[in-house]
């Protein structure tokens, strides 16, 4: 590191955000089953990148899907960077895969609890590496901080004087 390195707390924050959604999931895939009372509502952008979603939902949904992990899913399945779940759609099972990254909401209501994300904006010439093969560079687009920071709130407001 040299004295021009930033720290980008917004993409930081938001990372890590996505770290807890990651471990409920995980937990979750552990157990088998959702622990206890809680329920989580999961919204996502269904046109992001890497996720996988039968083409009749995309169409019915083509912004953003809310799923719910309650009673009827299976094969949760949670990688570093994704997770998958099989759920029912008017009684037809669908498999769906999302990325971290896709996730604009997360809730469980059970807990009163609600993270809210800022979306990951993918550019053209990321879009168009996916279609040209592997690219040299092993840091998926999803992983690489957006531009941009956030606001600074000096810490004197908050001490007491």
């Amino acid at each position: 590191m040299d004295d021009t390195t930033e720290l980008d707390y917004a993409w930081l924050t938001q990372n890590a955000m996505r770290g807890v959604v990651r471990d409920v999931l995980n937990i979750t895939s552990e157990l088998g089953d959702l622990p206890g009372e809680h329920h989580f509502y999961i919204e996502f952008e269904t046109e992001h990148r890497g996720v996988q979603l039968a083409e009749r939902l995309r169409t019915q949904y083509p912004e953003r899907m809310t799923i719910v992990l309650q009673h009827q899913f299976d094969d949760l399945d949670v990688d570093e960077d994704k997770f998958a779940v099989t759920l029912q759609f008017k009684g037809v099972p669908e498999r769906i895969v999302i990325p971290f990254a896709a996730i604009t909401q997360f809730a469980d209501p059970s807990a009163n609890f609600v993270l809210q994300f800022q979306s990951v904006e993918v550019g053209e010439s990321d879009d168009e590496a996916v279609d040209d093969g592997p690219d040299d560079d092993p840091t998926p687009p999803e992983d690489t901080p957006p531009t941009g920071g956030a606001d600074v709130v000096s810490l004197d407001r908050f001490r007491k004087k």
